[in-house]
């Protein structure tokens, strides 16, 4: 019995092999625990002034997973899972036993074909990877290699015998430990849901409490939603700094999606390009590498003014695409905007929109300028960095109508601060 234990992951003696399993599952909690906390802060921010920004390039980038369809299970947050799964190799290295390792091992390889999965879904589907996540992979690899190298049951050939014999009585009780946790979790999230009515009420009184700024001094001529003619007409005015390999900027334009047709006729919104390649954009040198394609997507989408809107929703429908030369050159030809790229009139243009940056007031002692990421967002000349979820920019909008058709105006009055008289 001796010389078996010997040979296992976390019975016979604290050796290294047992610290490097606590270490692994120490490592899987805390990638989790991060992820967790990203997911609300990204979904759910508390003001408009603290989102969540992890964007460290078109491919690594951690919003893209938060906004995601499987971000969340029956409203838990994919973390959990994960977390759970770190506590248990980190209580199978403190309290070891036969069960407990066997159990662990069968659960390691479930964990590990998951985060196979979840790699190959963000990769090829969303088109990056979370950097968080990244972490939480890295380290369930680490500890399915321990289980495989020093794992308890290692002799038999047959794969079965080697990796699936858990402790039934175990599973039941981590099964009844999840069960509770996940419920916990739910109740948490809803509660972060029904939080959202009560947060936007600070989110308006915070937008209008932001200070003024003008608009650009060339308005881009391209408006994916166009309900005037002229653009200060509308109740609610977006200029939208954007850039079409973004991934924020993607989770933004979903909104906005859902928002014009709840707000159709009282809404215009102009996309102020604003690529962060340095290719064609001078604005923001210190992000100059940060989305590459990003200028060549821009030229095409302003190859054709005319169906620029239609060009628009094409290229948000289809963001995991839009990385491929391949399937850029061919929705160019879809839409007759090939040589736009080298046509010095488009080029011009778009140059002249992007230097429209240039023209605010830095709000980040890192960069020269105010507007130096994407997407930023001036609505009604209150410019917001970032984005925000659809329940904060419906109240933000909600109030602006209410505001252009006056009235009682009272859904304003209930958010914005009494100016007081001096005496």
């Amino acid at each position: 019995m001796a010389d078996t234990h010997a040979r296992t992951l976390t019975l016979g003696g604290g050796k290294i092999r047992r610290v490097l399993s606590f270490i692994a599952g120490a490592g899987m909690i805390t990638a989790s625990v991060m992820t967790i906390d990203h997911f609300f802060k990204a979904n759910y921010p508390k003001t408009i002034f603290a989102g969540s920004f992890c964007d460290v390039s078109a491919f690594f980038n951690c919003d893209s997973s938060a906004f995601s369809e499987i971000s969340q299970v029956l409203g838990i947050p994919l973390g959990f899972f994960g977390m759970f799964m770190g506590a248990l190799i980190v209580l199978g290295t403190i309290f070891p036993s036969e069960a407990f390792e066997r159990t662990n091992k069968s659960l390691s390889l479930l964990n590990v074909l998951g985060v196979v999965t979840l790699f190959l879904y963000s990769v090829l589907h969303l088109g990056s990877l979370c950097l968080l996540c990244s972490g939480f992979y890295l380290f369930s690899i680490m500890n399915f290699i321990l289980f495989a190298l020093y794992g308890i049951d290692r002799e038999p050939k047959n794969p079965i015998k080697r990796w699936v014999r858990p402790s039934l009585k175990l599973l039941v009780v981590f099964a009844v430990i999840a069960a509770a946790g996940a419920y916990g979790m739910i109740e948490y999230h809803d509660a972060r849901k029904a939080a959202q009515t009560g947060t936007a009420v600070n989110i308006v009184k915070q937008f209008y409490e932001l200070p003024k700024v003008a608009s650009p001094s060339f308005l881009s001529p391209y408006w994916s939603v166009k309900s005037t003619d002229k653009f200060e007409d509308a109740a609610i005015q977006v200029i939208e700094f954007t850039d079409f390999v973004c991934p924020d900027c993607l989770y933004l334009s979903q909104q906005l999606e859902k928002l014009k047709k709840e707000f159709a006729g009282k809404i215009n919104v102009a996309i102020q390009f604003f690529p962060l390649e340095g290719l064609c954009n001078e604005v923001v040198p210190e992000k100059a590498n940060l989305h590459p394609g990003a200028c060549e997507m821009t030229y095409i989408a302003a190859g054709n003014p005319a169906r620029f809107a239609e060009m628009h929703d094409e290229i948000w429908a289809n963001f995991a695409s839009r990385k491929d030369p391949a399937w850029r050159a061919a929705f160019a030809k879809k839409y007759g905007a090939e040589g736009a790229p080298n046509d010095p009139a488009v080029r011009e243009l778009v140059k002249r929109i992007i230097d429209t940056g240039a023209e605010y007031e830095k709000t980040s002692d890192k960069f020269s300028h105010g507007i130096r990421s994407t997407p930023t967002m001036i609505i009604n000349n209150r410019m917001i960095i970032g984005t925000l979820p659809y329940e904060h920019l419906k109240a933000i909008f909600q109030a602006l109508v209410e505001e252009h058709e006056g009235g009682p105006k009272k859904f304003i009055e209930n958010w914005v601060a009494p100016v007081r008289k001096k005496k």
